[in-house]
């Protein structure tokens, strides 16, 4: 399919059983026709790209990341949705990452992104038509923060529930989403404890069962006495989760001096706070939610006191 003018209008063309077909867009601008273009849907059943995602995405409602795939098709139907797979190709793929980049988008999502459309096409079939050119793979990123960097950004925090979302963070080691889904039927503060996934959840990727610490108790006790909703990090009074704490949490970040910190980062640093301690990597994976201690081991095993020691000896 492609776009052609005709008339004075731009259409788009298409063949179908060696027919040529044509569907006007109904404008003489170039630009309004190529918005209008990705719009369309074709009534060709498996023919385009979001027929082959749909059912992909429709096979994988039950998987654990299937929210996370649909964040991904947000961002890749408006390029990729109306076409058909063979008509995916590298300078498309340059196209799209450059797009993504001037969003502000760094390479780890764009990568992200095309290797769940990759996967779709795959698991349809129709992989072998498309070609695709991911981004070169950033170097990994090794910054963390101590717990004592983390009570100086508590402190800096004016808001409480920006205040709570920090502490929680360090303290579960969980991730951002699940913070701000948590809700109070989920917290039992008698026996100490915190349930990150809803019921039905528990093999959620990283919602794990764990501890509540001191620190975290005196915290989760003041907001709970404290509360107007069902949801342990609350704004405002607004009954739905929030969204996010990104420029409250970016702000207090600043006026701790801690450049480049963000939520994310707050989980990994736990993590390594943990290795460091001499904490066992199956066990850091249980906390983290990890379905499998390999991750956990190739990324937090060096920050282990006993990485490779036994191995070192037998050297000496």
């Amino acid at each position: 399919m492609r776009l052609k003018l005709y008339r004075g209008m731009w259409a788009v063309v298409g063949y179908d059983n060696g027919k040529v077909w044509r569907r006007s867009l109904r404008t003489p601008d170039r630009d309004t026709a190529e918005r209008r273009f990705r719009d369309l849907k074709f009534e060709t059943p498996g023919d385009s790209v979001a027929d082959a995602v749909k059912l992909y995405l429709d096979e994988k409602v039950a998987a654990a990341s299937h929210d996370s795939m649909l964040t991904c098709w947000r961002a890749l139907k408006p390029t990729f949705g109306h076409l058909r797979p063979d008509q995916i190709d590298r300078k498309l793929c340059r196209s799209y990452a450059k797009a993504r980049r001037g969003a502000g988008v760094a390479d780890g999502t764009i990568i992200k992104d095309l290797a769940f459309l990759k996967a779709a096409l795959r698991y349809t079939g129709k992989a072998s038509v498309a070609v695709f050119e991911m981004p070169a793979a950033p170097p990994p990123r090794d910054l963390y923060i101590t717990r004592a960097d983390c009570q100086r950004l508590a402190d800096a925090c004016k808001l409480p529930h920006v205040r709570l979302f920090v502490i929680l963070a360090w303290s579960t080691a969980a991730r951002h989403t699940a913070l701000l889904e948590l809700t109070w039927n989920r917290v039992d503060l008698e026996n100490s404890i915190i349930r990150l996934a809803k019921r039905g959840e528990e093999g959620r990727k990283g919602r794990a069962t764990v501890p509540i610490t001191a620190w975290a108790d005196r915290a989760l006790r003041e907001a709970y006495a404290a509360r107007t909703t069902n949801f342990v990090i609350e704004w405002g009074g607004n009954a739905e989760p929030l969204a996010s704490v990104g420029s409250a949490f970016e702000t207090a970040a600043q006026r701790a001096r801690l450049k480049g910190v963000t939520p994310h980062v707050l989980r990994h640093s736990a993590a390594r706070a943990m290795a460091e301690a001499g904490v066992p990597m199956p066990e850091i994976a249980a906390y983290l939610g990890h379905t499998s201690s390999k991750v956990t081991e190739r990324v937090y095993a060096k920050f282990s006191p006993t990485y490779l020691r036994k191995a070192a000896k037998a050297l000496e």
